[in-house]
């Protein structure tokens, strides 16, 4: 748990640092995000798209339930040591669920949650047809889970207003949800650079997040840019998932048509990159160190210290 406090704290730290801006990509699996963490990423995003897509091969529409969306997360927490952040959908229920869920993500070690009010079951924020619940249904549930145990496990409020009732009411309900305990702002799919700057400009002391989603609603632009209108944190949730898609595809696709990869070799990481990435010199360290040889001399050692 000390490890996870001190993630923790490192998040809260980063995402109150003026003039910096955390860019956390969304990983659809560990592997992904060991090497986002080996490339020099500071934080990682467990998300409902690339979950649904990389574990059910299905659309984000509130299928991926509790379980699949936390064990996903649990994976990428034990696969890095630098902070990962997680959407928690709506809560998955009432009160009591809201509770269990920031309880369970506070335990698997998670730097914090956000929580969204869409009405279940809900698609990705950036698709037609969202419906949205009152605001004080999330502003409910935000004040439900002022009993987390860690004050560093941060709580980020998602309202997907914008789309169904315009900027104006996802503003208001964003004031309402900070004022129940929020801790940082989302505000799904603000459609021009003018409504990046509105937000931050009414929440001029609230860590804000935007996500960058290649073909959404929201300009497309690039960490400084954000950081440069007031943003804290940018999340990339599709790019993993759709590049990791068009290379499956691509290399498939070949394989299917010549009977061999080896034409797209030059497009795979090598043997050597590889088990380097996943750890296995690591592996094999430990493995020399603990050989039951190596072990026997200790073993003796220590009994004949005990004998002395």
């Amino acid at each position: 748990m000390k490890k996870f406090d001190q993630l923790r704290n490192q998040f809260d730290i980063a995402v109150h640092t003026k003039n910096q801006i955390t860019d956390m990509i969304v990983a659809p699996d560990s592997l992904s995000a060991r090497i986002a963490e080996k490339l020099g990423f500071k934080a990682i995003f467990a998300a409902g798209y690339a979950t649904s897509a990389s574990n059910l091969a299905m659309p984000d529409r509130g299928i991926a339930d509790f379980s699949i969306m936390l064990n996903k997360c649990r994976e990428i927490i034990n696969a890095v040591d630098i902070p990962a952040f997680a959407d928690a959908d709506t809560g998955y229920g009432d009160l009591d669920n809201i509770r269990r869920t920031v309880r369970n993500y506070e335990a698997i070690g998670a730097a914090g949650i956000f929580l969204e009010d869409q009405k279940w079951p809900k698609p990705c924020g950036h698709m037609a047809g969202k419906s949205v619940e009152t605001a004080d249904v999330l502003a409910e549930k935000i004040s439900a889970v002022s009993e987390r145990k860690n004050k560093n496990f941060l709580i980020m409020s998602r309202t997907d207003a914008r789309a169904v009732y315009g900027l104006e009411d996802a503003i208001n309900r964003s004031r309402q949800y900070l004022a129940a305990g929020a801790d940082l702002i989302f505000i799904e799919a603000p459609q021009s650079i003018d409504e990046l700057k509105e937000i931050s400009k009414v929440f001029p002391d609230t860590p804000l997040m935007a996500n960058m989603i290649e073909g959404g609603a929201t300009p497309m632009l690039t960490s400084e840019e954000l950081c440069d209108l007031g943003f804290k944190i940018v999340v990339h949730p599709t790019a993993l998932t759709y590049a990791h898609t068009y290379a499956t595809e691509q290399l498939l696709s070949n394989l299917k048509e010549e009977g061999t990869a080896i034409r797209q070799e030059n497009k795979m990481i090598t043997f050597e990159r590889f088990n380097n990435f996943i750890g296995l010199n690591e592996v094999n360290q430990r493995e020399q160190q603990y050989a039951p040889k190596k072990m026997e001399k200790i073993l003796q050692d220590l009994n004949i210290k005990e004998d002395l």
